[in-house]
């Protein structure tokens, strides 16, 4: 069987090394497993909650993504994409609503913190606390939900967010299980309940001030700050006051916690001799600055390229929401129809019967081949092809042309040499195997436009 795996991270700041450790690496390492089917995402609708800034959420998308796929994610062998760009997500967030009970939601850590903060400063309990935050959990199930993800990598301090998924996925599958069964003829639930997936050897790497690394304590090292900016803040890390030659005790070191997080085992046994001898902070600082940079470095390299290339970034992650509404648009469309808002039914159909299937037309298929290039066909109603599309550098390359396609083609579309085709000059792709020739792609072309109508 294989097990989906879901991973997201919000866009409200730059990356830093607790990141990389405690959740960037460990997660792309799990997605290289045998059996895995790992879905990772930009949580940019969840940093609105957070952040007012739109110049600060934009920054952080990029940087986020430039991040991922710096420290090796591959967009090839997983599905990487914005939550923005996934319609479903919010659509599944209005239903999840509708089921979700209001005492669930008042028990949400997040809210219940926020209005404690507000009673003990004397304020009115829902001071300054917005629907967003309130609504949150409903929101993160939605993205769970979406993609029926069967385990979910969080800290212990997330677990209830999963808890909670399940407890608003097992409410609207007993009130529409039965209407969801009927309305797609497929048997189990509508909605796979998710699992916490917690790893106690993931690190959770201390701060400048010895303190959980966080952007909310205002400690953290960003992982791909340049080498003069990473040593000054690896030099600015709180230690105790031991001298050079006293012993100094790795646990709760922050300074050796770093460095383990960075090392092999043998880096790290020779550092943790180094204290036993009473190695000087400054030197130990030092060797953790080298250690680090060495293993950033080359994906600081990497990064850069990335952020500098923007255009790039947004075609992976078009891409990565084209494979991920693969799964959310045939789910939404079930669970929508399963609590009545499907299409109507003809007259005299039994309610919650399933509408009768519209006769297949010619389509145009979109995909991309081992060599990085995008391409499409055009294959009739019985899935012959009629039209092999050429090759493009990007996807909008690519949408550009079948739209001029669908557009112009019944008018301008002609033959050229060796079975080319082309349109106003310009050459567009050859003929399938299968096709008599252009007449029958223009006759497909005016099917779709027909039935699209």
């Amino acid at each position: 069987m294989t097990v989906r795996v879901l991973t997201g991270i919000t866009t409200t700041g730059t990356p830093h090394l607790g990141n990389y450790a405690g959740a960037i690496r460990p997660a792309i390492a799990a997605s290289r497993a045998p059996g895995v089917e790992s879905f990772f995402f930009l949580a940019d609708y969840h940093a609105l909650i957070k952040a007012d800034d739109p110049r600060r959420v934009a920054r952080s998308r990029l940087e986020i993504a430039a991040t991922w796929l710096a420290c090796g994610l591959d967009p090839e062998k997983v599905t990487f994409y914005r939550q923005s760009d996934i319609v479903e997500i919010p659509q599944l967030t209005w239903l999840l609503t509708c089921v979700a009970a209001k005492g669930l939601l008042n028990r949400a850590h997040a809210y219940k913190a926020a209005v404690d903060r507000n009673r003990e400063a004397g304020e009115d309990p829902d001071f300054g606390v917005t629907a967003g935050l309130y609504m949150y959990p409903v929101l993160m199930a939605a993205d769970i939900l979406a993609f029926g993800a069967h385990k979910v990598p969080v800290g212990r301090d997330q677990i209830q967010h999963i808890e909670m998924a399940r407890d608003i996925g097992q409410r609207f599958n007993h009130l529409y299980g039965d209407a969801w069964r009927a309305a797609t003829g497929q048997a189990g639930e509508p909605l796979a309940l998710p699992e916490a997936q917690i790893d106690e050897s993931v690190a959770t790497l201390p701060g400048l001030d010895g303190r959980k690394m966080s952007k909310s304590y205002d400690n953290t090292i960003p992982l791909f700050a340049a080498p003069a900016e990473l040593k000054k803040l690896v030099m600015s890390i709180v230690t105790d006051s031991r001298a050079p030659g006293e012993a100094k005790d790795t646990e709760g070191s922050a300074v050796f916690q770093l460095y383990q997080a960075f090392a092999t085992a043998h880096q790290a046994q020779e550092m943790r001799h180094a204290f036993a001898e009473g190695i000087g902070w400054g030197d130990a600082k030092q060797r953790l600055f080298a250690r680090v940079d060495e293993a950033v470095a080359p994906m600081r390299e990497q990064y850069a390229q990335l952020v500098a290339r923007p255009a790039r970034l947004e075609e992976i992650l078009l891409e990565g929401a084209r494979k991920a509404r693969e799964v959310t648009v045939p789910l939404l469309d079930g669970l929508q129809r399963a609590a009545g808002l499907g299409a109507f039914a003809a007259p005299g159909a039994t309610a919650g019967a399933r509408p009768a299937v519209a006769a297949k037309l010619p389509q145009i298929k979109q995909y991309r081949e081992a060599d990085g290039r995008f391409h499409f066909k055009l294959v009739d109603a019985e899935g012959r092809v009629l039209l092999q599309g050429a090759g493009f550098d990007s996807p909008r390359e690519a949408g550009q042309l079948i739209a001029r396609l669908k557009r112009e083609g019944a008018d301008a579309l002609h033959e050229m040499e060796q079975r080319a085709v082309g349109l106003a000059g310009e050459r567009v792709g050859v003929l399938g195997e299968d096709a008599a020739g252009v007449a029958a792609i223009i006759d497909a072309l005016r099917l779709m436009a027909e039935g699209q109508a």
